[in-house]
């Protein structure tokens, strides 16, 4: 298993790269225990989703991993490890864009907006996946039947935001301890996976989906700002009423 592992992430040297930065970003920011906490919660969490979805279509969709690569990178019941080890930095960025965007990590706001943010992610992510084969990444899955948006299904984004909500909320329970870090790091990361997301679909000339995927985001980030700094206003107004009249 070892073995198989360090070829994953020889194989997968982008995966590799986001996980060593989710590491050490996540490590300031809520303490190393906390951070692989994070790391074997949330791959537990994307593990059993993708295993049930190749099996039952739940939560993701029917799909089918190709196997190709199997004995150059670790696979376990079929799935190759790099895919669920994905999503904990994945969850983490979004996490930390709710925390900034929402000014808080603690209730349910943080929670519900990352599983929304995780699914904004994939509207890149997977339609780029499934042209694997025009870059680096292979073809490593596919869906039997062609999907609305891209070639994906609509309910595979219903799922990732269901994963994210399911990886956010368990961390919180299980780690109810308020860490004094920043989520300004997580930010850039979550970023920095979508400027190589939409890198990547320029560079295989998928112009449409780069273009979708960018329109997408900064639609939801305003719609997201504006909704939320309201909320912020309203609520600085309130504790300022109610100390002066205290």
């Amino acid at each position: 298993m070892v073995a198989g592992l360090g070829g994953t992430l020889a194989l997968r040297p982008y995966v590799a790269a986001f996980l060593a930065v989710f590491i050490v970003l996540a490590g300031r920011d809520q303490g190393i225990p906390r951070t692989l906490g994070f790391l074997g919660w949330g791959t537990l969490v994307a593990f059993t989703a993708e295993l049930a979805s190749t099996r039952s279509g739940i939560p993701f969709g029917l799909y089918h991993y190709t196997g190709t690569t199997a004995g150059r990178e670790l696979f376990i019941a079929g799935v190759p490890i790099f895919d669920p080890l994905s999503f904990p930095f994945l969850a983490y960025a979004s996490w930390c864009l709710a925390r900034w965007i929402g000014d808080s990590d603690r209730g349910a706001r943080p929670v519900l907006l990352t599983g929304l943010l995780m699914m904004l992610l994939d509207v890149v992510i997977d339609p780029l996946a499934v042209r694997g084969d025009r870059w680096f990444l292979g073809r490593v899955f596919y869906y039997p039947g062609e999907g609305d948006y891209f070639g994906v299904p609509l309910v595979n984004f219903a799922g990732w935001a269901l994963v994210g909500w399911v990886i956010a909320g368990g961390f919180a329970l299980l780690s109810r301890r308020r860490a004094a870090g920043s989520p300004r790091g997580g930010v850039g990361l979550y970023y920095g996976v979508l400027a190589f997301g939409v890198g990547m679909t320029i560079w295989i000339g998928e112009f449409a989906l780069a273009g979708a995927g960018i329109l997408l985001h900064a639609l939801s980030f305003l719609v997201l700002w504006t909704g939320l700094a309201g909320v912020r206003a309203r609520s600085v107004k309130t504790t300022f009423t109610y100390e002066r009249i205290s």
